[in-house]
């Protein structure tokens, strides 16, 4: 008889907060992880019953903010290599393919991207802002760790970064007004973000900005191609890039002591 095939052992992690509409696929997709591990902030739907139903590990934690709440999920992993997946996300059989191989022998590499594709308005973009959108998501977590950033955190790699074969497969929200209602949200961090980190914006960011990013994402990485869905991503993506900068502004006309 041969001997049974060995690989690294892997953590699968995903942080929650009532996500049970859209948790079951990025489980069942995790299937061949070691490990299934699920950090909640307090959810009050479905989400933990789904997870545990899954053969998930289940913890809460109080919400620390996107990044620093990442990182406290991976610290509680059982394995050190960890696959973080947000619960609207699933692996494509490639990607699983493609992660099972690496971990099959020493990897070459501490951290690994790969191509996230994202479903908007029922169709699976390939061009401009929504593919291939790269990703970090597959490393070793005492090589990698993620950033404490409030919104769009990001893994942090000290050393080279490896590129994986196959999608992160991305469901947007589901209707056009909650997608809508998010970025108005993802908009506020980051407007409060730029605040923060002493970044004062002026008039030509509301002016050039947009536009440029229209010419990079629509033209150049050639959105057209993606129809109307395409174009009306593109479009809510410059209508953030405003509406960050006119909050940022907002923020310090009426911050304490400001010249209104």
């Amino acid at each position: 008889m041969a001997p049974a095939m060995t690989r690294t052992p892997l953590s699968a992690v995903i942080i929650t907060l009532n996500a049970a509409e859209v948790i079951q696929p990025c489980l069942d997709s995790l299937a061949f992880a070691d490990e299934i591990l699920v950090v909640d902030a307090g959810s009050t739907d479905a989400t933990l019953e789904r997870a545990r139903q899954a053969g998930a590990t289940t913890l809460h934690q109080t919400w620390l903010g996107f990044g620093a709440q990442k990182q406290y999920a991976i610290s509680q992993a059982r394995h050190p290599w960890v696959l973080c997946l947000d619960a609207d996300e699933r692996v494509s059989p490639e990607l699983q393919r493609s992660v099972l191989a690496i971990l099959a022998t020493p990897p070459l590499h501490h951290a690994y991207r790969m191509a996230r594709c994202n479903r908007f308005m029922g169709r699976w973009l390939r061009h401009g802002e929504g593919y291939p959108d790269p990703n970090l998501r597959l490393f070793h977590r005492d090589h990698a760790a993620w950033s404490q950033d409030p919104i769009h955190e990001h893994v942090v790699a000290t050393g080279p970064v490896g590129w994986l074969a196959g999608d992160l497969l991305h469901e947007s929200a589901p209707t056009l007004e909650a997608y809508l209602a998010k970025q108005n949200r993802y908009t506020t961090l980051q407007a409060q973000q730029l605040v923060a980190r002493g970044r004062f914006p002026h008039l030509h960011h509301l002016l050039l900005n947009p536009l440029l990013r229209f010419i990079k994402f629509y033209l150049l990485r050639l959105g057209f191609l993606d129809g109307l869905p395409g174009l009306v991503h593109v479009l809510i993506g410059c209508n953030n890039s405003l509406m960050k900068y006119a909050k940022a502004m907002d923020l310090l006309r009426n911050a304490p002591g400001s010249m209104k």
